[in-house]
């Protein structure tokens, strides 16, 4: 069989989350609409370190979610993202047992894998041994275990591929997923990102690169994207999942569509490991890329869901290539403020808050922006939800390394 791009239209059926906002959708997005942060000192695992605060998912027990015997043979990021994939395929209706799994494809991003189970490892071999360490910690920790673990537990056999681009890995599964759809290749695609890299290494390594905000004094307040006082993102985990399918194939089954991934654009910075070009040559090249491939100009964006870390240069580079490219008219928001900052999860977990955006005509608030970065000339939404209409709207994703990946929905 030869296989082709065609322009189809590619449907999100089906949306899940695990938060630090709750396990599901629905507290997730309540929690994110109110614009509460949920940054939380005294994490019992930084203990110790200069930087003690961080995101967790609240009252996940992967025991009761994903029984004993599946939860005891993966790392907690793979919990997470299994939990928000079941719920993104009951979401759009899909029973794994019914499907040719050779045509269900799994792509999903994730930045750093099992570092605590890695952590946790070395130092079992440096006290006991290298015949202690587990024999399953390579299956465990690798950042490919996701992809694995879920096509066994929904028999998808079809592609499987795990993307890694750093921070923007969710985003670039949902292209690279969508690019599935449109070649012929699957007729579903599960696809998404997660995360959950707080450990100490981890931890001390981001705040010796300066990327961590130093708010111990007042840990809900530390993650404030394009905040005047802003000085560093706040390391969380979580999962967002979507499941993709083509529009009329959605619609024959009697499926209703949530939004329609219309674009897709991906770039590189080629300028440093860490910080963003000043100029967002990368970033601009990324959203042009995925407006033309969506066939839409820059007027007609209504809301943008931006990266926002809550850093004092990517907030600055972001909000100037939105400034350019769109001028004041596009509303913008960063759920990083609630959140905390995902990591190889947030494109993920963004892209299902934009669809949710579009499916619902409304823009939730960047949580903590109190005193508005006198350069940053944008439409922010704070303090409460916007309702407005939202037809069509694009979710920014920016990696170490310049990595860019730019998606576009349309509503239905």
């Amino acid at each position: 069989m030869s296989y082709r791009h065609t322009r189809c239209d590619v449907a999100v059926t089906g949306v899940g989350l695990v938060t630090p906002g709750g396990v599901g959708v629905w507290p997730s997005w309540e929690l994110i609409l109110r614009g509460e942060s949920t940054a939380a000192s005294a994490d019992p695992e930084l203990a110790g370190l200069p930087v003690d605060f961080s995101c967790r998912v609240p009252g996940f027990d992967a025991d009761q979610l994903l029984g004993r015997r599946i939860a005891w043979r993966q790392d907690r990021f793979v919990h997470l993202g299994l939990v928000a994939a079941r719920e993104a395929l009951a979401d759009a209706g899909l029973d794994p047992k019914s499907w040719d799994g050779s045509r269900v494809g799994i792509v999903v991003g994730n930045a750093l894998g099992g570092t605590k189970l890695f952590e946790e490892a070395r130092s079992t071999l440096d006290s006991e041994g290298a015949g202690k360490v587990s024999p399953v910690l390579i299956p465990q920790m690798g950042q490919s275990s996701l992809g694995g673990f879920l096509s066994i537990d929904c028999g998808a056999t079809g592609p499987n591929i795990t993307t890694v681009t750093a921070c923007a890995s969710g985003a670039t599964a949902i292209g690279t997923a969508r690019d599935l759809l449109r070649s012929g290749v699957c007729d579903v695609v599960v696809t998404g990102g997660t995360e959950s890299a707080i450990s100490p290494t981890i931890i001390a390594g981001f705040h010796q690169l300066g990327a961590l905000s130093k708010r111990g004094d007042d840990p809900a307040a530390a993650s404030r994207p394009f905040d005047d006082g802003r000085d560093g993102f706040v390391a969380a985990e979580g999962a967002g999942m979507l499941v993709l399918e083509r529009a009329a194939d959605a619609r024959a089954r009697g499926a209703q569509p949530l939004a329609l991934l219309s674009g897709y654009g991906a770039s590189a910075d080629a300028y440093h490991p860490t910080a963003p070009r000043a100029d967002g040559a990368g970033v601009e090249q990324a959203v042009r890329m995925a407006l033309a491939d969506a066939g839409i100009p820059p007027q007609q964006v209504d809301h943008i869901n931006a990266h926002g870390t809550s850093t004092p240069l990517n907030d600055a580079a972001e909000a100037q290539v939105i400034r350019r490219i769109f001028g004041d008219r596009p509303v913008v928001t960063s759920v990083k403020g609630a959140l905390g900052h995902t990591l190889g999860a947030a494109g993920a977990i963004e892209a299902v808050c934009t669809v949710l955006s579009v499916r619902h005509n409304v823009v939730p608030p960047t949580a903590n922006l109190d005193s508005p970065d006198p350069q940053v000339q944008l439409d922010i939404v704070t303090k409460a939800p916007r309702t407005m209409p939202v037809r069509t709207a694009i979710s920014n994703s920016f990696g170490f390394g310049g990595l860019n990946a730019v998606l576009v929905f349309n509503a239905v």
